[in-house]
């Protein structure tokens, strides 16, 4: 099966799990409105697709790891919500639509953000596609740490919101807790639902593959903000600059930063090739990532 054909099935599966997740959550209903605007208004769901495709590197199926694909989204979710507010990045716009405190006002959006986030720990915590009696809790303990403030989101926001960014180790450390921490997350909760264990060296290749492709991800997605325009991305662009962060696009220039993506790209797809057999997919995805055009 061709790769667009792979990943749009999964992300189809996964944008109907999500569609469903929502529709009934009490009287508050403008809060769920919020939160539905933002976990409904589209994106690759690169997350949601690298648990349901891990799991399926594993076991052959995707069904198992349906659960934890749409709570690894609503806390990706959550984050984009909170990230966007004026005391954070302040932007207007994202994924072409404005940004859920510019329709809701800023409290409701930092409630909702709240919300997704507490409705994805219950999404895992409760599931029962899974097997084995462990999955549950071993799931949360892994999404934890990705949203946490010593290795995960938080504390990679932080840093960045501080300013500390500006040299090439510090950035490599935001962006490897801000960007590349949920996408290990999210190949870990794949592995994690399947109805048999992964290996040692499966959850290794896992994480090693998740890290390298976060960095090519980050990368990429700073050349996107100096290369396209707004209307392109669907979200604001040249705003780090304009704030004075550096990014690896003004720290390296779009030459080398060509470089480093194809680097990382390339040592992402060995960590898979090595540990699973039929990692063709997530060879692929690597491969398309470090092409996007936004």
């Amino acid at each position: 099966m061709e790769f667009e054909t792979q990943y749009d099935q999964a992300r189809q599966m996964a944008e109907q799990a999500l569609k469903e997740s929502l529709l009934d959550m009490g009287p508050h209903q403008e809060l769920l409105q919020a939160m539905r605007y933002s976990l409904l208004a589209g994106g690759k769901r690169i997350r949601p697709v690298l648990v349901l495709k891990f799991c399926e590197a594993l076991c052959g199926e995707m069904e198992p790891a349906l659960d934890y694909a749409v709570g690894v989204e609503m806390l990706h979710t959550y984050s984009l919500i909170h990230d966007d507010l004026p005391c954070m990045d302040n932007d207007d716009l994202r994924r072409g639509k404005p940004t859920c405190h510019k329709v809701y006002g800023e409290c409701t959006a930092v409630l909702a953000g709240d919300a997704l986030q507490a409705e994805a720990f219950s999404r895992l915590a409760t599931s029962r596609r899974t097997l084995r009696p462990e999955s549950n809790g071993e799931a949360c303990a892994v999404l934890a740490q990705a949203a946490g403030a010593v290795q995960g989101i938080c504390a990679g926001q932080y840093l960045d919101m501080n300013g500390v960014a500006r040299d090439e180790e510090s950035l490599n450390q935001v962006h490897s807790w801000k960007t590349a921490a949920l996408l290990k997350a999210a190949c870990l909760l794949g592995l994690t639902a399947a109805p048999v264990a992964p290996t040692k060296e499966q959850w290794k290749a896992a994480k090693e593959y998740a890290q390298a492709l976060g960095m090519a991800f980050q990368i990429r997605d700073d050349m996107l903000d100096e290369e396209s325009t707004t209307q392109e991305l669907g979200k604001p662009v040249g705003s780090d600059r304009e704030n004075g962060k550096v990014t690896y696009a003004t720290l390296y220039g779009l030459d080398i930063c060509q470089e480093l993506v194809q680097r990382y790209t390339h040592r992402a797809k060995m960590a898979v090739q090595e540990a699973f057999p039929n990692s063709e997919f997530l060879c692929a995805l690597a491969d398309a990532l470090a092409k996007r055009d936004h």
